[in-house]
């Protein structure tokens, strides 16, 4: 699993941090890169705050293969995402000339002004390319490992979608998961040498409870090689047989 391709998703906006808005981002991007064999391995929220969205882009852009923002790439003066990541990079925030296109066609062909509030959405880092939103037609953008995509989720998983094919792959997890009987203070000792002995190649995880269902616990192995994952299910239900539970559910 460490050969992976690594990802951090950064969510910007006092509105997720208020409760004003609750993030379904995080869901669709982790399973999406998931599916193609990148980690999501960190997640963080921020504030409309220029100095800790700086701040978070140059940290995660470092730490991780790749870095995805949300939100804050619209025409209002609190849209400062676009700016923040010129910042980062040291890079002058320039009108794309695709992007300025793009937009004055949209708003003539709906009778609107391309006044600057709404031309703000055409800036771009220096260098950076531009992400496809078939939704608005305002774009995402990439700069390096950063990509800058709207909070919208529609918008952002047409954005996302038109991303994945330029990113690389890595070896698909995969996962089994057993249900039983027993508490996490129970198996704990014994889930833990099971992580021992498997190391790195195992990734195990213990969940009380399935959608709401008292007195289960999800015990889960996640790995690359699909043999050893296997394995390691069957370790984990004779484990559970060995400390007196019951195996609910495998699979």
């Amino acid at each position: 699993m460490n050969d992976n391709p690594t990802a951090a998703v950064l969510m910007i906006g006092n509105e997720l941090l208020a409760g004003r808005t609750q993030d379904i981002n995080l869901k669709t991007i982790a399973e999406r890169l998931g599916s193609i064999g990148v980690r999501v391995c960190e997640a963080r929220i921020v504030a409309d705050d220029s100095a800790a969205i700086v701040d978070a882009i140059n940290t995660l852009r470092a730490s991780y293969d790749y870095l995805f923002t949300t939100g804050g790439i619209g025409p209002t003066h609190d849209d400062i995402t676009a700016q923040c990541v010129a910042d980062a990079f040291g890079r002058p925030l320039l009108q794309h000339p695709q992007a300025v296109k793009l937009l004055q066609d949209y708003f003539k062909s709906r009778g609107h002004d391309a006044n600057p509030a709404r031309m703000r959405m055409a800036n771009v880092p220096e260098g950076g390319t531009l992400i496809d939103n078939p939704v608005s037609v305002a774009p995402g953008f990439v700069v390096e490992n950063v990509h800058v995509m709207a909070g919208v989720p529609k918008i952002m998983q047409a954005m996302l979608e038109n991303v994945l094919p330029d990113l690389r792959r890595g070896s698909m997890l995969s996962s089994v998961s057993v249900q039983c009987d027993l508490g996490e203070g129970t198996i704990s000792a014994p889930l833990e040498a099971l992580q021992e002995k498997y190391g790195s190649s195992i990734e195990f995880g213990s969940y009380p409870g399935k959608e709401g269902v008292a007195g289960r616990l999800a015990l889960v192995a996640r790995g690359t090689d699909t043999e050893k994952v296997k394995e390691a299910g069957r370790d984990i239900s004779a484990m559970i047989v060995s400390l007196g539970g019951k195996v609910i559910e495998a699979g």
